[in-house]
């Protein structure tokens, strides 16, 4: 019997429809990308399949939601080659190397280096210039020592995290979400969400980078990207502050929501990770399709996990990125698994109703 890498959950509605029809691209109207920093390696030969045949005849447009590196993965959509330009940001990530005690200034410029090569000046030009497929990034924009750097910030984070930890919605005080979109969108999926302040900024030639930048700068890592234009002033930071992996409704979606992911479980904020009580479920997503490695997956990786930022630190360099690039190259298995359940139906079967 053929191990299954993949794991396919649906809420109701979703659930259904896989049971009448299968799955097919027409179906989909929001694909989401949530933060995670390497955890999205084992996810790229997900981007590939869908990136360069699940979508590729896709005639209407498909709109993309994401925070830090899943905006940045989504960034090689609207790129004239996006598969290529996924496998140019997965090499170029998988590689990356700092000095032995790197301070946040050398990881900001390695992140600038990496955007500029990733997203050239004429890349940017060919996402805005084309409404196929539709960004949407959400950015926070930090209130009071929130939006300091320094020793400063520290005490901001652990003020707004013990807000969060009594109230989500407090968590307001303290961050303002921002979601940047693509200038072909109106963003009205967007406009139910009001459980925190929220403002919209659209993208463009002149803030585009910035933009991208800010979703993926982690409050203490990366400086804040500071004044961004055509958005109100302040200093930006990471939107998985807010929206680590989403707790958001998606009911004004009329299609489904696709949605890869690298972890079983659904963490509405950076800050509740530990809170077992705040999970996503597909009761709150019925049109939501999630897309996860299987734990037989998992445990085929080197060390039996998905790589995570602390790899940096706990592995070496020459092991790190032999690492990252099998998590890479494995995650292949789960997009010929995906691929061929599509074709033949499969689908049907494999996938799991979501509660």
């Amino acid at each position: 019997m053929a191990t299954d890498w993949l794991q396919i959950r649906a809420g109701k509605r979703a659930y259904q429809h896989i049971q009448e029809h299968g799955l097919d691209q027409d179906a989909i109207d929001l694909l989401v990308g949530a933060s995670g920093g390497p955890k999205w390696f084992v996810l790229q030969g997900l981007d590939r399949f869908l990136f360069g045949e699940f979508f590729a005849e896709r005639q209407r447009p498909l709109d993309l939601l994401g925070t830090s590196a899943g905006a940045w993965r989504f960034a090689s959509l609207g790129q004239r080659d996006p598969v290529a330009a996924s496998d140019l940001f997965a090499k170029l990530y998988s590689t990356q190397t700092y000095s032995a005690k790197p301070d946040v200034q050398e990881i900001t410029e390695e992140a600038r280096k990496l955007l500029h090569t990733y997203i050239p000046d004429d890349a940017v030009h060919d996402i805005l210039n084309q409404d196929k497929f539709r960004h949407h990034w959400i950015v926070v924009r930090c209130r009071g020592l929130t939006a300091v750097e320094g020793k400063k910030q520290l005490f901001g984070l652990l003020t707004s995290a013990l807000a969060n930890s009594m109230k989500r919605q407090w968590l307001g005080k303290f961050y303002e979400r921002v979601i940047f979109h693509h200038p072909a969108s109106p963003a009205t999926f967007t406009e139910l969400w009001h459980d925190l302040p929220t403002s919209h900024a659209l993208l463009s030639e002149e803030n585009f980078k910035q933009a991208l930048l800010a979703t993926g700068s982690i409050p203490l890592v990366l400086e804040g990207v500071r004044d961004i234009p055509g958005a109100p002033a302040g200093i930006y930071r990471d939107g998985g502050v807010t929206d680590y992996h989403f707790d958001l409704d998606f009911s004004a979606i009329d299609g489904l929501v696709l949605y890869p992911h690298f972890h079983h479980e659904v963490i509405p904020g950076w800050f509740d990770k530990r809170n077992k009580k705040r999970r996503t479920t597909g009761a709150h997503w019925p049109n939501v399709i999630m897309l996860t490695p299987s734990a037989e997956f998992v445990a085929q990786l080197p060390y039996g996990k998905i790589p995570d930022r602390t790899d940096f630190a706990d592995i070496d360099v020459e092991e790190r990125i032999k690492y990252w690039q099998q998590a890479v190259e494995q995650g292949r298995w789960m997009a010929d698994q995906l691929k061929e359940w599509i074709a033949t139906g499969e689908i049907r079967n494999k996938v799991q109703l979501w509660r």
